[in-house]
């Protein structure tokens, strides 16, 4: 074989042997793709049970801190005025979807993204909010959960009814600047006629306003105090609890805090549960499911606290009728 030949065979038998030929290059294994996950709350704090909840619903869905997702906390304190920039910001990091609690943060990341998935929780009305198209099917980038606050109104004062039954005289504290209250006052107000209830209304929307709203509700000698759930309230509940105890008012909300800080008793959506389950739509979405096509789910865990600690103190003996249905009564 001459030397010309040789060449060429040696040559081409190299060019076949290179690892760096692209038609026998080694396929590299792809990188496992890491999640980032933002979590905006202005009601709750990362640390809270409720919120821990969402954590845990990962990973009985298999996630993995660290391994399959980064979750990026960002907390209010009850301080709306953070809300914007902390909302902002987790759209800054490129967050794959991002998780809030309440009204508030899912109508200014609403306004501020209208491409990253938003997945609500513990939103009180969102077809009301102005969130969404309807519960069936959200349209746009938000879906999750919402509370049915409003249409949970009228129960909680009917078995603050039941439960005190010699009461006429209702406050009721409201903010005429969370969205889904005047819906919610509606409902009070035809619950109210039904069980022959004369409601005092208190628009409160700054906490420097708790002590002349009490101060009304002597005046109108108010039996009992209804609390409407917002982030001003709730951030607030141990002063208006003091202030409820002083005046010697039964108190009812919607959120199981309050019955532990005093309140007579609560009824409402059990937020742990809610959060829990708003993991799985978080899944859904890294699963290539539209937001807009997931429908709004209702609450499936209610609970009735009663505080009957409470009771004993104001002199009040709560019907067995009620208590048979207590989840929980705080001794």
């Amino acid at each position: 074989m001459n030397t010309r030949r040789k060449l060429i065979i040696a040559l081409g038998g190299s060019a076949l042997a290179s690892p760096t030929f692209p038609a026998f290059a080694q396929k590299q294994p792809e990188k496992k793709r890491i999640w980032r996950i933002g979590v905006l709350l202005a009601l709750l704090s990362a640390e809270s049970v409720e919120a821990q909840a969402f954590r845990q619903g990962l990973q009985s869905l298999g996630y993995i801190e660290g391994r399959d997702v980064i979750i990026d906390w960002r907390s209010a304190d009850g301080d709306n005025a953070k809300v914007p920039e902390l909302a902002a910001e987790l759209v800054r990091r490129n967050s794959d979807v991002i998780v809030v609690d309440t009204t508030l943060p899912a109508q200014i990341l609403k306004r501020t993204t209208s491409t990253i998935p938003i997945v609500m929780t513990i939103v009180a009305d969102p077809e009301g909010s102005k969130l969404i198209e309807s519960l069936a099917r959200p349209g746009g980038n938000i879906t999750g959960l919402s509370i049915m606050l409003a249409e949970l109104s009228a129960k909680r004062l009917e078995l603050l009814k039941e439960a005190t039954p010699n009461i006429v005289r209702v406050a009721i504290l409201w903010n005429s600047e969370t969205p889904y209250h005047a819906k919610a006052i509606d409902r009070l107000n035809a619950a109210g006629n039904t069980l022959g209830l004369k409601l005092n209304l208190m628009d409160v929307r700054s906490p420097d306003r708790f002590d002349s709203a009490f101060a009304a509700f002597e005046r109108a000698n108010a039996q009992a105090l209804y609390v409407l759930d917002c982030p001003l309230f709730y951030n607030n509940r141990t002063r208006i609890l003091k202030l409820a105890a002083e005046a010697r008012l039964p108190a009812v909300s919607g959120e199981t805090p309050y019955a532990d800080a005093g309140a007579l008793l609560t009824y409402g959506a059990n937020y742990a549960d809610q959060l829990r389950r708003s993991a799985a739509y978080v899944d859904k979405i890294f699963k290539g499911a539209a937001p807009g096509t997931l429908p709004v789910e209702q609450p499936t865990v209610f609970e009735l606290v009663v505080n009957g600690k409470t009771a004993k103190t104001l002199g009040f003996k709560i019907p067995e009728s009620v208590l048979v249905r207590a989840e929980k009564v705080i001794q």
